[in-house]
C-alpha cells in the first residue's frame, strides 16, 4: 500500500506506522474503526514469483467510522489501472459497509485541483459543501469537502 501511495502525488502520504497501525486490533475502539479495502491483481504467472510476494496491489481506499459518521481518508488508483472502475468500486464499497453499518454519512477533503476525483466523488453522489483553505502542503492548495448523506 505504501509503495502504490507514493506512486500517486494526488494521494494522502502516511507514515509506515499509521499504515501499520490499521491492522492492529485494539479493545478500546468500540465506536470507532477504521476499515481498508484492497484491489488485487491476480493474473499473471505466479509461478516466477519467490516466497513471500503476493499479488500486486492497484488500488486500495480507508475510510475510519466514529459512531454513524465514516471519512474517506484516502483512496489510490495505481496509474497502470485508472480508467477501468476500480475507483468506483471501491468506493461503492464503502457506501455498501456505511449503509449496512447504518451510517448517515461519508465525508472527505479532496484537492480543489483534483478534477479527476473530484468527478468521481460526484458521480457516486457526494456533493461539495465547502472549502478549507491552504488545507494541503506540497504544494499549498485548498481542500474542498465532499459529502454523501443516506438521510
Amino acid at each position: 500500500m505504501m509503495n502504490l501511495e507514493s506512486l500517486s502525488p494526488a494521494a494522502a502520504h502516511w507514515p509506515r506506522q499509521q499504515y501499520e497501525g490499521f491492522f492492529a486490533a485494539t479493545s478500546s475502539q468500540t465506536q470507532t474503526e477504521r476499515f481498508a479495502w484492497i484491489v488485487e491483481d491476480e493474473s499473471g504467472d505466479w509461478s516466477e514469483k519467490s516466497a513471500g510476494e503476493g499479488c500486486e496491489i492497484l488500488g486500495f481506499l480507508v475510510a475510519h467510522r466514529v459512531d454513524a459518521e465514516w471519512e474517506l481518508e484516502n483512496i489510490v488508483v495505481a496509474a497502470t489501472a485508472r480508467r477501468r472502475g476500480l475507483g468506483t468500486l471501491l468506493l461503492r464499497a464503502l457506501i455498501t459497509q456505511v449503509s449496512a453499518k447504518q451510517g448517515n454519512s461519508i465525508f472527505l477533503e479532496v484537492r480543489e485541483s483534483n478534477r479527476i476525483a473530484r468527478a468521481l466523488y460526484q458521480k457516486v453522489g457526494f456533493e461539495e459543501e465547502g472549502l478549507r483553505n491552504s488545507y494541503y502542503v506540497n504544494p499549498p492548495e485548498d481542500a474542498i469537502l465532499c459529502r454523501l448523506s443516506f438521510y
